[in-house]
């Protein structure tokens, strides 16, 4: 598996500019890929965050996960043994991720990704306009499945969907779920709509009556027994419990 950050500036509906940043993973064989958008840097517990999901997104994980001197994950290289962030070293050490990080006169050794990132950019972003990062990333992982991991590519002639089917087989299962929010001090916020609901892994998770009135965001943790906690930011109050459903697109009232 490759990794490696983009950006991008959109337009919004409103005729202003924003800059979307956002981090991009492949699997080496069969191309599938994942990605997830922030409206803000990326900091170290994002890109924690974000490994999370790809890791759910593939149903599994590689042997090897390549990335770039990134400064969220790489802090120096010493004599050629790489120094990681605090951060980032801890969230290794529990997940049993063995890296390689490229060297800066060595692109060619990442490609795939560097490919997918600009498939991103010209594919799914340009001439795309930004309504909120909710919906940006819900229509993002749709374009995943509709053409990111549907289109045949280029260099292998084949859809990489299908050929994940066979590739698959071959990860390794993430034998447990690690508690981000308590483990790493960072907390995952969503937009609340109108109709007091938010949208998370492209599902719909009703909120109380009126919490649009009260809340522009609101905060999320999932639980090892696939239970979706919903709670203020500020007070740490829980004001919603769900069930997480295996499949997507489904609305948890």
């Amino acid at each position: 598996m490759q990794v490696d950050f983009g950006h991008t500036k959109q337009k919004t509906v409103d005729n202003k500019e924003v800059k979307l940043n956002f981090i991009a993973f492949v699997l080496s064989h069969s191309r599938q890929k994942y990605k997830e958008w922030l409206d803000r840097p990326f900091t170290t517990q994002d890109v924690i965050r974000a490994h999370e999901n790809a890791f759910k997104w593939f149903v599994g994980m590689t042997n090897e996960i390549v990335y770039d001197q990134d400064s969220l994950i790489v802090v120096s290289e010493n004599g050629g043994d790489l120094i990681l962030t605090k951060e980032f070293q801890q969230y290794r050490e529990s997940r049993g991720i063995n890296l390689r990080v490229c060297r800066k006169a060595d692109p060619e050794s990442k490609g795939r990704i560097e490919n997918v990132v600009g498939f991103i950019k010209q594919n799914y972003a340009k001439h795309r306009v930004f309504h909120n990062i909710d919906s940006w990333n819900e229509q993002g992982w749709e374009w995943l499945n509709r053409t990111g991991n549907y289109k045949v590519h280029n260099t292998t002639k084949k859809r990489p969907f299908e050929v994940f089917l066979l590739e698959k087989q071959h990860l390794k299962p993430v034998s447990k779920n690690i508690d981000i929010l308590n483990n790493y001090e960072t907390s995952i916020a969503r937009c609340v709509h109108k109709d007091n609901t938010i949208r998370y892994q492209s599902n719909r998770y009703s909120l109380p009556l009126g919490t649009y009135n009260k809340f522009e965001k609101v905060c999320i943790k999932e639980t090892e027994t696939k239970k979706l906690i919903i709670y203020i930011a500020e007070t740490g109050e829980i004001i919603a419990e769900h069930s997480i459903p295996e499949e997507r697109s489904f609305n948890k009232r």
